[in-house]
């Protein structure tokens, strides 16, 4: 065997492991690209997800808050709608017949009697000269007198004179009490 024998042989021993080591090469960068395409289309997967979520955790604060905002309006309208009634109703009571009123507080004075027998009368302008008939008629009342007025729609406030005790009976203080116990019902009624 020539050198030249031995030189070919290095040769094709060369040539057969550098095709050996490409194709190894190859299949390794191969196998790289796809391991690294795996990964890819799992991370683009769960990203997508995970923006998919976020965008849907989003969507529902924000309809979370708009329907937050409709109910806000709608309450506040409501409490609009309810005041004015509310206002209307005390207008109402004021404008009732000097005989509503006089009745009024013939009956509250009878009512106040139990609680103070000896005080001062408080009541409004209008009602001021009916207070002042009634105490002069009516002597079941002598141990009260007309006091100052008042800054109330109807009714009367009752003070003993050594100002211990205070009964409020103006109406006012009767339609708070009916509004405040009647306002679910009311509200139902009205806004269903």
């Amino acid at each position: 065997m020539g050198l030249e024998a031995v030189l070919e042989e290095i040769r094709e021993r060369g040539r057969k492991e550098v095709e050996r080591i490409r194709r190894e090469s190859q299949e390794e960068t191969t196998r790289v690209l796809s391991a690294a395409q795996e990964r890819a289309a799992k991370i683009k997967q769960a990203a997508n997800e995970e923006v998919e979520r976020h965008a849907a955790f989003i969507m529902n604060q924000e309809i979370s808050a708009a329907n937050l905002q409709v109910k806000r309006q709608l309450l506040n309208t409501q409490k609009e709608l309810l005041d004015q009634v509310y206002q209307q109703a005390r207008r109402d009571v004021a404008a009732l017949p000097e005989s509503f009123h006089r009745e009024a507080i013939t009956t509250l004075l009878s009512r106040a009697k139990s609680q103070i027998a000896d005080g001062i009368v408080h009541a409004n302008a209008r009602d001021r000269g009916l207070l002042e008939q009634i105490l002069a008629q009516k002597s079941e009342f002598k141990g009260f007198s007309a006091g100052d007025n008042v800054d109330i729609e109807g009714g009367v406030i009752i003070e003993s004179r050594d100002g211990t005790l205070q009964l409020d009976y103006s109406y006012r203080t009767f339609l708070d009490r009916v509004w405040e116990s009647g306002l679910k019902d009311a509200s139902d009624l009205l806004f269903g």
